[in-house]
Formats: C-alpha cells, structure tokens, sequence
C-alpha cells in the first residue's frame, strides 16, 4: 500500500525544492559523496535524493539528519524562534486582570 503525500500549496513546493537544492550543494562543497552522507544519516541513497529534490514524503526527520551531517543543524535552532504572528495571537487572547474590590472597613 502506498503512503499518503499531504498536498503541499506551490509556494511550499518550491521552498521545499529550494531548500533541497542548498543541501546537495553544501554536501557537494564538502566533496562528500552521495553514499557516504546517506550512510552516515541513516537512509539510502534514494532517500538522500527525495531530500535533495525537496521530497513532499520525506520525514522532517531525514532533513534534520543531513542537516547534520553536514553541519549544520544548528541552523534548526531558528525555525520559529522568532514568531511574531504567534506572539500577537497569544497576547490578544490573554485574560484581562479582574479589578479588585476594595475592602470596606
């Protein structure tokens, strides 16, 4: 049975194929070969080419391992550290303080 493929929107598609290509560089800038990379990350070599093609059905998993195998998985650390969409929604919906009565005496 095959594995279902969540439709990505173009855009995404793209960012995807993108981010693909800048892994087969770096891997290529480091003359590492295909074979060594999938090896050291855990995958076959077919794998390694679905990340380097920006793969839909690859897990992000297989990304953050190459990732890295090249060094460079420190770069994960940014994904969403800064969010200020998240931020805004979360201060929006935030509780206002109850005033207080004051005691009578």
């Amino acid at each position: 049975m095959a594995k279902r493929v969540a439709q990505l929107l173009p855009p995404l598609e793209r960012r995807l194929s993108r981010l693909g290509e800048r892994l087969r560089a770096a891997r290529l800038r480091r003359r590492l070969p295909a074979k060594l990379v999938a090896e050291r990350a855990g995958m076959t070599v077919t794998t390694l080419r679905a990340v380097e093609h920006g793969g839909m059905g690859v897990t992000i998993g297989a990304y953050a391992a190459v990732l890295h195998v090249l060094g460079l998985d420190g770069d994960i650390d940014a994904v969403a550290e800064v969010d200020p969409l998240g931020r805004d929604l979360q201060d929006a919906s935030l509780p206002r303080r109850a005033r207080q009565k004051s005691e009578s005496r």
